[in-house]
């Protein structure tokens, strides 16, 4: 009997959690419907109005013809060709660009900006990410270890000062969030509404969409000078692994 009614609370909370989730996607659809629609609309009124202006201007041009022009430099942006500027602009293919590709392929963000175009190159990003995924779990595994394990010592330390231990582990917790926010969070933001000319709450919105590993592409650190890009590929291969690492330390780090 007690057998049964332990089945029924498992798919009752298995019901109950469904719903819930189901319900999320609704509400959270909804909102973004609301927030983001109207906005749209106003884009794409000012991009046909500014091509009826551009016709105006140049009489010479005709719709289909623009209409095609617009459609080449859609394929070039589609491709991770920028359609400013000449051929002399930065290739999307440099030895920094290329890290930060593999960054994201390892890490699972995929901003979409940049992909393979060629079929050697496609074919060798799916062995590549058969290998490298794998294996940045592993990396992140063993990273996680090594925190577990300082923040035990750290624990340990705290203990001869303060006699309480749900205190001392209290402390070590927030000293580890607020450390972890300050350097993944809290700096990185700063740097890169310096670097890239965004604002902060677009530099923190960048910064969590990659941590997050959701990688969205609207916004990519990605600037031409070398340093700056093998600094932001960096922040964002060791960044994305915070949620890792959070699943990891709440399995493997049990005080005692």
């Amino acid at each position: 009997m007690a057998r049964l009614q332990l089945v029924r609370v498992k798919v009752s909370w298995t019901v109950l959690l469904v719903l819930a989730h189901f319900t999320y996607l609704l509400v959270g659809a909804t909102i973004f419907q609301i927030l983001e629609r109207e906005a749209e609309s106003n884009n794409r009124n000012h991009f046909q109005l500014e091509k009826l202006n551009f016709l105006a201007n140049y009489t010479c041009l005709d719709g289909p013809a623009l209409e095609k022009f617009v459609q080449v430099i859609l394929d070039a942006w589609e491709k991770g060709v920028n359609p400013s500027g000449n051929s002399t602009n930065p290739s999307n293919w440099d030895f920094c660009s290329s890290f930060f590709f593999a960054g994201t392929v390892v890490t699972t963000i995929g901003y979409g900006n940049l992909s393979p175009s060629t079929v050697s190159g496609q074919v060798f990003c799916v062995f590549y990410a058969l290998c490298g995924i794998p294996l940045n779990l592993a990396f992140l595994k063993q990273l996680g270890k090594c925190l577990t394990i300082h923040l035990g010592r750290l624990e340990k330390g705290m203990v001869s000062v303060v006699p309480h231990k749900q205190t001392v582990e209290a402390l070590a917790v927030s000293l580890f969030l607020i450390t972890g926010s300050l350097l993944f969070l809290v700096i990185p933001p700063l740097l890169f509404s310096y670097v890239e000319g965004w604002t902060f709450g677009e530099g923190f919105y960048f910064a969590f969409i990659t941590l997050s590993t959701i990688g969205f592409g609207d916004y990519v650190g990605l600037t031409p000078a070398s340093s700056t890009s093998l600094c932001t590929a960096a922040w964002q291969v060791y960044g994305s692994s915070l949620p890792w690492l959070g699943l990891l330390l709440s399995s493997t780090w049990v005080p005692e």
